[in-house]
């Protein structure tokens, strides 16, 4: 009973641990020289995408979720990432629980966080992959999305 015990405060003080651990991050502030996040509607996104040619890279994100911070604290804010994905793609963060994130996360049946996925101009996926990517991981999956555009 005493393992148990000890098991349970164990994995309480982990997790308290960890969320003071989490980087602090204010997802609406944009980082200088990572990537430039569209900030119009879901809609002029796509009509960007299309009159440009581009994909969209679209992040799905929770403000509770840890990697989701430290995505945006160590990857988005990374200057290569943001040279290659900014004159790339047309760039969109959603927040899954607030404004058009909400009917986002339905239309493309988010099941985690963070959800990144290239789309095409008429609202296709065309790759998706969930969880925390470093920066050279983001990177290197662009890229093979790119060649096969």
């Amino acid at each position: 009973m005493k393992s148990i015990a000890s098991i349970i405060i164990g994995l309480l003080a982990f997790g308290i641990l960890y969320s003071f651990i989490q980087p602090k991050v204010d997802f609406n502030k944009e980082t200088p020289g990572g990537i430039a996040f569209h900030k119009g509607t879901w809609k002029e996104a796509l009509a960007k995408a299309k009159k440009e040619n581009k994909l969209i890279f679209l992040e799905v994100y929770a403000t509770w979720c840890g990697p989701c911070k430290r995505l945006k604290a160590n990857t988005f804010s990374n200057q290569e990432v943001g040279a290659y994905f900014n004159s790339h793609f047309i760039n969109v963060a959603q927040d899954a629980e607030k404004g058009e994130g909400i009917q986002i996360e339905e239309k493309y049946q988010i099941q985690e966080y963070p959800t990144m996925l290239f789309i095409n101009a008429n609202g296709k996926i065309v790759q998706q992959v969930a969880g925390y990517k470093s920066p050279s991981e983001l990177i290197a999956w662009a890229k093979t999305i790119k060649k096969g555009k």
